[in-house]
């Protein structure tokens, strides 16, 4: 059950919008602390971690549709997509949705859905150094991440590493995983990591979207 505090939706202030928006065209990349309502981070992390604990989330793996499979040594976390099947996902979900509303007036994107999943690692679970989406059959245009872990730790590990888009070994950005924190990048431009965690690490990575449908067939499926 979702406690009654999260009745009024969260929603970005116009300001925490500019700045995002002015850090995409500076740097290709944003990071706010305290984006994400308070209670609505308790009560995502609450039902990710009953998700962890009944078994309901799946092992992520590398590529899509036939070429998706199971890399452990390249990612190691488990998933469960926002279905807007509770209160929390879907007040997260219309944030978004105001958000990619926000992008398209600023930048013009053509942004056309958003897409996320709960993302779970395990203590000792990372995820290797990547690109969301490869230039020239980009339809992820910006990801995100939203996280939810209260209180974490200094020496908690879980970092996510943010490179330069034009020397991928050059670190510009390290985010801690601390509950409300939001970042989002350029997903085809910006190379970036998950440290080794040492404890359960909760978060939301979620992708908008330009639409790259065919032949009348909606472009993609999960």
């Amino acid at each position: 059950m979702i406690a009654s505090d999260l009745q009024t939706p969260p929603v970005f202030a116009p300001a925490a919008h500019n700045a995002l928006v002015e850090a995409l065209v500076e740097q290709g990349w944003y990071v706010g602390t305290k984006v994400i309502d308070s209670a609505l981070c308790q009560a995502l992390y609450r039902e990710l971690l009953h998700m962890a604990e009944h078994d309901a989330l799946n092992e992520a793996g590398i590529g899509r549709g036939q070429h998706h499979h199971l890399r452990k040594d390249v990612r190691g976390d488990a998933i469960h997509w926002l279905d807007r099947e509770s209160e929390a996902q879907r007040l997260y979900l219309n944030a978004m949705g105001e958000l990619q509303q926000s992008l398209n007036q600023a930048l013009f994107l053509g942004l056309f859905e958003y897409e996320a999943h709960f993302a779970h690692y395990p203590p000792g679970a990372f995820y290797q150094r990547h690109l969301d989406s490869f230039k020239g059959r980009a339809n992820r245009i910006i990801s995100t991440v939203g996280y939810l872990n209260p209180d974490w730790p200094s020496d908690g590990g879980g970092e996510m590493v943010i490179y330069h888009p034009d020397d991928p070994t050059q670190e510009v950005a390290r985010v801690v995983p601390e509950a409300g924190t939001f970042a989002c990048f350029l997903s085809e431009s910006i190379p970036h990591e998950v440290l080794p965690t040492q404890q359960p690490r909760a978060s939301i990575a979620g992708w908008f979207r330009r639409n790259a449908s065919l032949g009348g067939v909606l472009d993609p499926a999960h």
